[in-house]
């Protein structure tokens, strides 16, 4: 009777352990992009252009320690995008796609407040994609490009209107 117990337990227990311990199969796909302020507006204009090279940082911190358990490192390509493959579930933990540095010379202050993105590393939320987004984050342009009295003054008329 023991042994049937134990080959029992053996056979439930077995399956379980390889499931909980193997990768996954379909890694979750973070993908967000980069943009550089020309006109120091704080917010995206059409005065925008894209950051190749971009470094990021995802973090992931623990709820209650605010421990970092998991951290990937990740650049932007020519389209000032990225794309990180991310095999965990994040599902307990807060996960932030931060800003670390850009490579172009006369834009690299990050814009307070667009310098990391909140993201969702969970399976279980009822989304069916593996495709997960960050919202866009920028830097800021050292000086303010010419033309970018006209682009803010676009938005404000639309302001005006409603």
């Amino acid at each position: 009777m023991a042994s049937r117990v134990a080959l029992l337990l053996f056979i439930c227990v077995l399956p379980a352990m390889v499931v909980a311990i193997r990768p996954a199969k379909n890694p979750l796909c973070l993908k967000g992009r980069v943009y550089c302020d020309a006109c120091r507006a704080g917010f995206e204009t059409t005065a925008i252009t894209n950051i190749a090279g971009a470094e990021v940082l995802l973090q992931c911190k623990e709820r209650i320690s605010n421990e970092v358990v998991y951290s990937k490192r990740g650049w932007t390509d020519s389209t000032g995008s990225y794309t990180m493959y991310v095999d965990e579930d994040h599902a307990d933990q807060v996960c932030d796609v931060k800003l670390v540095s850009s490579h172009q010379h006369f834009c690299r202050e990050a814009t307070p407040g667009r310098d990391q993105a909140r993201v969702i590393l969970t399976r279980f939320n009822g989304i069916a994609s593996n495709d997960r987004y960050a919202n866009a984050m920028g830097f800021m342009a050292q000086e303010v490009a010419s033309g970018c009295a006209e682009v803010l003054k676009q938005y404000q008329d639309l302001d005006d209107e409603n």
